[in-house]
């Protein structure tokens, strides 16, 4: 399921997300509509609670309405329909995410700190990944995060462009990354089939269906007799161990190679 973010009114939605409109209901409580108690910030809280439990299937204006002990229609006095309120959501859920890495002496640990905090919020909030990147919300904390992250960037000195891309190259990588655990227990919630008995049922059938294996796939084969796919934690399934020693693996080559760009833009 992917969601496209700023459908709704521009105008209206935009103000939502600066808080910049005078006519917001819950800031005038003089202005005829539902009776006091309900406000913009509590509707949002209560679809960032439902998508967390539930997912985005599970998020509908009468979902946060009954929430909050409302109706759905008490709830369009202040956010117009659901793609209105999940702009909000998305950039609500944003605030979340740490915007100071200056303790971080060096560029590395502070990107890797960035990382890891991204990982952990996404998998927070795993709704967030069905936001498509495609268009962005443009609220002040979507802006925040991107912003947090330049200021990392700029430690490198490198021309804007460069900046520019890294930025896309970072955020999309840790996104990637995530989804892979995210999907892991999303599938086992909707399955009731744990990846490891799904996995085992499934790899012990190989032999049966394709006796031919080992020599069909020798480089698989090779990994598989060199113990590249034993992992020593048993307390944590296999494939969500197996996504978190692939994401550190993955990040540590990808800050080498903005190493390599930062020494390739010095000399020349």
């Amino acid at each position: 399921m992917v969601v496209y973010a700023a459908q709704g009114d521009a105008r209206r939605s935009m103000a939502l997300l600066w808080r910049s409109d005078p006519g917001d209901a819950a800031a005038d409580p003089a202005r005829p509509g539902p009776r006091p108690g309900l406000s913009v910030e509590r509707i949002v809280e209560a679809g960032i609670a439902i998508a967390d439990a539930e997912g985005m299937p599970g998020l509908s204006m009468r979902a946060v309405g009954e929430r909050l002990g409302r109706t759905a229609m008490a709830l369009y006095t202040y956010v117009a329909n659901k793609n209105e309120l999940v702009d909000l959501m998305y950039d609500r859920a944003l605030g979340e995410l740490p915007t100071d890495y200056s303790g971080h002496r060096e560029w590395r640990d502070a990107l890797t700190a960035w990382a890891g905090d991204t990982w952990e919020f996404y998998l927070r909030h795993p709704w967030l990944l069905q936001v498509s990147q495609a268009r962005s919300v443009l609220g002040p904390n979507e802006f925040q995060s991107v912003e947090t992250l330049v200021v990392i960037l700029d430690r490198l000195d490198l021309p804007a462009k460069e900046v520019r891309r890294l930025v896309g190259t970072l955020t999309t990588y840790v996104r990637g990354a995530v989804r892979l655990v995210a999907e892991s227990r999303a599938a086992q919630a909707e399955t009731g089939v744990s990846d490891d008995e799904w996995w085992l049922t499934r790899s012990a059938l190989l032999e049966e269906v394709a006796p031919d294996f080992g020599a069909r796939y020798p480089a698989l084969t090779r990994l598989e007799s060199e113990r590249a796919f034993h992992l020593e934690d048993e307390t944590v399934p296999y494939l969500e161990q197996e996504a978190r020693e692939t994401f550190r693996s993955g990040l540590a080559t990808v800050l080498d190679g903005i190493e390599v760009a930062v020494r390739r833009a010095r000399i020349g």
